[in-house]
């Protein structure tokens, strides 16, 4: 097809020049003419990288969205402003890309999804976890039984000591959280995902504050401010869904553990299970023996070609645009991204309360 999609970007910042704007590149029915952010040096700089030669500089997104022209909207800015932003693209007739987690609280995330379904127009959210090799290939074994029915299964977003120092990630009333709604987020979509299971029944959560107020510490982006640490450090949930299956979801940006996983899955099913653990591993039992299978992932033929293969963001980003081009569902749809921030928001309130959250 030879359609060029006009394209706006909102939130100009890491997310945008680190997976977004590279990834677009990629696409040429993507054509990127507006830029915006509220520093606008940014969104300057991702003109002369990324856009158009028409492409148009904005620091006030609703300027933007009046450019009848513009067919997409991708919204890279924090948390507390998705729901304002994507809800109001959504109704200015723009398709939209929102980064995850879908929105700092649940009801907005709700009020986004009624708004795509009252527009008519395509809401997805930046899971793009799902879209690696080893997500891919395991939805494709889940879908043909070889787990049998999953009953459990463990989110993992651990980090030893990775806090993000920069941006508003320890500011909980711009972000609405710490570790837990940063890359929890996308163990919990990537989970629930691959079960096909998108109804929680009870959420039992504990959030921690221990090692925020240590001073200097150890940390790959250097030590962070203790009197602006103001989210958990690290947070733990039990789910439990409808139809009994539970789910152990684990997050953390500062914990002492050595067994660090960031965005990986474990799934223990009737016939079989897996893990990510170095890779993709399935076990079972055959023959009265127990297995345990690697799954190669790399695109190698053979010894002297290393082959081709694509990066999430990039499949991710092809998926999205194919999607607006043949008019079908996005990979993420907005009703499974807001069962994830509810999920994400009751293991908030269950550890603020201390008492299980039930779901009608």
């Amino acid at each position: 097809m030879n359609k060029q999609i006009r394209t706006a970007i909102i939130g100009c910042g890491g997310i945008a020049f680190g997976k977004h704007l590279p990834s677009l590149s990629k696409i040429k029915e993507a054509g990127i003419v507006a830029f915006c952010d509220l520093i606008p040096e940014r969104a300057e700089k991702a003109r002369a990288e990324y856009g158009l030669p028409e492409a148009k500089v904005y620091t006030d997104y609703t300027e933007l969205l009046q450019d009848e022209s513009i067919e997409v909207v991708h919204v890279l800015t924090a948390n507390d402003t998705h729901a304002e932003i994507s809800i109001a693209a959504l109704r200015a007739g723009k398709h939209v890309m929102c980064e995850k987690p879908m929105a700092k609280l649940a009801d907005d995330a709700k009020r986004m999804t009624a708004a795509a379904k009252e527009s008519g127009k395509k809401l997805t959210i930046g899971y793009n976890n799902r879209f690696r090799s080893d997500s891919l290939t395991l939805k494709k074994i889940v879908q043909d039984g070889t787990l049998g029915e999953i009953y459990y299964a463990k989110a993992h977003a651990i980090r030893r000591r990775g806090v993000p120092t920069w941006g508003v990630f320890l500011d909980e009333e711009k972000q609405g959280g710490g570790p837990l709604i940063d890359i929890g987020t996308h163990a919990l979509d990537l989970t629930l995902w691959l079960m096909d299971n998108y109804e929680p029944s009870i959420v039992l959560g504990r959030s921690f504050h221990k090692l925020s107020s240590k001073e200097n510490a150890a940390n790959a982006w250097g030590p962070w401010d203790p009197a602006k640490f103001n989210v958990e450090d690290s947070a733990v949930g039990l789910i439990v869904m409808k139809n009994g299956a539970t789910i152990s979801l684990e997050a953390s940006w500062a914990l002492n553990i050595m067994d660090v996983q960031e965005a990986k899955t474990t799934l223990c099913g009737t016939e079989g299970g897996a893990d990510m653990v170095g890779g993709l591993r399935i076990n079972g039992e055959t023959h009265g023996k127990l297995f345990l299978n690697q799954i190669s992932l790399d695109a190698k033929g053979a010894d002297f070609y290393e082959g081709q293969s694509d990066s999430a963001p990039d499949l991710e980003m092809r998926s999205w645009y194919d999607a607006i081009l043949h008019d079908t569902e996005p990979l993420v749809t907005p009703e499974q991204a807001c069962v994830v921030s509810e999920i994400l928001e009751a293991i908030y309130e269950s550890s603020r309360t201390g008492k299980a959250i039930y779901f009608e």
